[in-house]
């Protein structure tokens, strides 16, 4: 058994969802998405190295003493799976794992919107889901391809970097395919999905101005595309789109996302009222005409107001979903002042009044 196998068990064993290493400190779990140190002593680079090294292939190791980062996944002695990504800073080298769960989730039990079934119901157009680093994205599509899975005879292909949730064929047939692993990029990964005759795919990341174009033309040539984005709202998601590509194809995106994109999740990891877990809080544009055309009259500044107004479609801005999930108890108002744009809407809920802006009391003139 490979030792850092042994933290890797401490953490999960705990319920975290990271486990962070690094140079002159000791190892950290991420607990309910806070931070918190092992009791366990100071890590030096050697010792560090020696725990990578006994889980890494000697061509990974050449990789990282070229000063790269590393990605890949890792099955540790006990079974778990982790997404693993190992660079260098200015003490020296770090690595995070971030723990999978074995049990692919479903849509009930992250208790999402309903929508989100329902736009998995389309036959083609790609859905984006948004949000920063470490808010549930993956695990959110995870159960949207489990929806597939179960309940469509599809053939589902899943580019991943690097595969998390393992899917076994249902209803459904998929393919996981991992950057590096089995395909140089995820452009060259879409470009041969097509030959594939498949149904869906799932893009990991639309990281680069190629791997967009692919996707958009899977999307327009009868598909459905799934993809992610490290954006924080559908109006900046949608800028992002068109900006990501020359000028000389702005009119072309736009025309695009106002035809062929379906939706835009955005979602956001809010502690629950016990402190010992989170949900995911989604922001939801489904694309009307109203929002299609704003699209091609660069007016995305307008949509907000169309989410506002677009409830009985299964539209809400994040404010609204915080104060909802606020009201039914569901998450701590606190934690959720700290992400809501209209601070004033939550803080009559807050209760660390610490937290809250300090009137200026101080007499005028």
């Amino acid at each position: 058994m490979a030792r850092i196998d042994a933290f890797l068990k401490l953490g999960t064993d705990q319920g975290c969802s990271d486990i962070h290493f690094a140079v002159g400190i000791p190892p950290m779990l991420r607990m309910y998405g806070d931070l918190m140190p092992i009791k366990f002593r100071d890590l030096s680079q050697s010792e560090l190295e020696g725990y990578l090294y006994e889980i890494v292939s000697k061509a990974q190791q050449d990789h990282l003493k070229k000063g790269l980062d590393l990605d890949f996944s890792y099955v540790s002695a006990s079974g778990g799976r982790f997404r693993v990504n190992v660079f260098r800073k200015d003490t020296g080298i770090g690595a995070t794992f971030r723990a999978i769960p074995t049990e692919v989730p479903t849509l009930d039990r992250l208790n999402l919107p309903p929508i989100i079934r329902k736009l998995c119901d389309n036959h083609q157009g790609m859905i984006l889901v948004t949000g920063s680093t470490g808010t549930g994205k993956s695990t959110t599509l995870a159960a949207m391809i489990d929806h597939l899975n179960t309940t469509r005879k599809l053939n589902i292909v899943s580019l991943e970097d690097p595969i998390e949730f393992v899917h076994r064929s249902k209803q459904s047939q998929v393919i996981q395919r991992e950057l590096n692993t089995h395909l140089p990029s995820f452009a060259e990964g879409v470009r041969a999905a097509m030959r594939e005759d498949p149904d869906v795919i799932l893009v990991g990341e639309l990281r680069d101005a190629d791997t967009i174009r692919w996707a958009m033309t899977a999307a327009e040539t009868g598909h459905l595309v799934l993809g992610t984005l490290h954006t924080t709202g559908a109006v900046k998601t949608i800028d992002r789109m068109i900006d990501a590509l020359p000028a000389d194809e702005r009119e072309q995106t736009k025309s695009f996302l106002s035809q062929s994109l379906l939706a835009v999740i955005t979602q956001v990891l809010i502690k629950t009222p016990d402190q010992r877990g989170r949900k995911a809080i989604c922001e939801i544009m489904v694309v009307t005409r109203a929002i299609a055309k704003l699209m091609m009259t660069d007016q995305t500044h307008q949509i907000p107001t169309q989410l506002q107004t677009g409830k009985d479609l299964g539209m809400q801005t994040l404010d609204m979903a915080l104060l909802a999930a606020v009201q039914a108890k569901e998450i701590d108002p606190d934690d959720a002042y700290g992400y809501a744009n209209d601070k004033k809407v939550l803080s009559r809920f807050v209760t660390d009044t610490e937290i809250l802006p300090k009137l200026d009391l101080a007499p005028s003139g």
